[in-house]
Formats: structure tokens, sequence, C-alpha cells
């Protein structure tokens, strides 16, 4: 689970920017969204492959 801790007199904009490039640095988000629906086995294959090329 991601954490960060409000620094004393930061405003909460600031915090939520550090939290947003803290979960894209671990990849939380676009993995968040990969799941958000069911993909055949198959289509994952034709994907890895895709993007390797």
């Amino acid at each position: 689970m991601t954490d960060i801790k409000c620094r004393k007199g930061e405003p909460i904009e600031r915090a939520l920017r550090r939290l947003k490039k803290k979960l894209d640095k671990e990849g939380t988000l676009k993995e968040l969204r990969n799941r958000r629906h069911y993909e055949k086995p198959s289509e994952v294959k034709r994907r890895e492959s895709k993007r390797s090329h």
C-alpha cells in the first residue's frame, strides 16, 4: 500500500501531486487500469509481442 505523509504546512495539492508521482513510479495506476476488464491470455500475448517490436 502506497503511503505518503503530509508535511507540516504543506498544501493538499502538493501532497496529492507527490502521491500521484509515487503511484506512477510504482506502476500501480497502470496495473489497475489493466485489471479493470478481463483480458484473455491470447490477447495478453498479442499485446506483449506488439509492444516488444
